[in-house]
């Protein structure tokens, strides 16, 4: 089973979810969903005592309920349980909350908008778009990390086709490039930025998103011409594509005097310069 995991904003909650590629449904934590709809302060307490009321029930809503991993707040994979939407349509029947009709609209334009991006890319691209624009980005900063995104597609692509898994190799591979065109892990990176869980890529500046693109970019070319057989080869390939930034980054920082890797993140640069405009305006 092809599964893609993701997180989707309801009123400013998160609800992790996962894709199913094969079955094209999503899954949803019902933990999350729980919490969204009573903001219980223990949601897992309240799914568990509804849990074993509704099997004392005979309901076969909770029977068919699945147990899938995804991200835990501890950042590690734990086994959670997730129903598809069909599913949750029904279990909200049995939360009494005054967001379920407004929660169960989100989640048929969930579920609606994932299979009309698959028969048209490209509102996928428009929803990325409009998202970061809300999110306070630049319009140039956007178009840099939606560039970003192709191209972090093409070198994983590239990666499955010389049969590497996802998860650890793609994690340490992209480890080795960061280290070698930056000079930092990708810990390190976010330690630098102040991150905790936040994405690092959303938190580059214009000019760091720009070397990243050229490692990776780099990475996925030597790759198509050298042809590591397996993860070890792999491994010095993606050092060879993080040098050929970091060769671009050395140079760039000796004609400015400047760092190229620095704590600023892109919506900070962007705060600084509308309080520059209003000063100068």
């Amino acid at each position: 089973m092809k599964k893609e995991n993701d997180i989707k904003i309801f009123e400013d909650k998160k609800v992790r979810t996962l894709w199913d590629a094969d079955q094209e449904k999503w899954y949803l934590s019902v933990v999350d969903v729980i919490f969204v709809l009573t903001e219980s302060p223990n949601p897992q307490v309240y799914w568990r005592v509804l849990k074993k009321r509704l099997k004392d029930e005979g309901n076969e809503t909770v029977t068919n309920c699945n147990g899938l991993k995804m991200k835990a707040p501890d950042g590690k994979m734990r086994m959670t349980d997730v129903a598809d939407t069909e599913q949750l349509f029904r279990l909200i029947q049995s939360i009494p909350s005054p967001k379920a009709e407004p929660f169960k609209l989100w989640l048929a334009q969930v579920a609606s908008e994932r299979l009309d991006e698959m028969q048209d890319p490209e509102l996928s691209i428009d929803r990325a778009l409009e998202q970061y624009l809300q999110l306070g980005y630049s319009e140039s900063w956007i178009n840099q990390r939606l560039k970003s995104i192709e191209i972090r597609k093409e070198l994983t692509n590239e990666w499955k086709k010389r049969g590497l898994k996802e998860g650890v190799q793609f994690a340490t591979l992209t480890d080795i490039i960061t280290k070698a065109w930056a000079d930092k892990t990708t810990k390190d990176y976010r330690a630098l930025k102040g991150l905790k869980k936040e994405n690092l890529r959303d938190n580059m500046t214009n000019t760091e998103l720009i070397l990243n693109m050229l490692a990776e970019a780099s990475t996925k070319d030597i790759s198509a011409v050298v042809n590591p057989k397996d993860f070890e080869e792999s491994k010095i390939v993606a050092k060879q594509g993080g040098n050929v930034a970091k060769v671009a980054r050395k140079e760039l920082e000796a004609k400015t005097g400047k760092k190229v890797v620095t704590a600023l993140n892109a919506k900070a640069i962007l705060k600084l310069q509308n309080q520059q405009e209003n000063i100068l305006g």
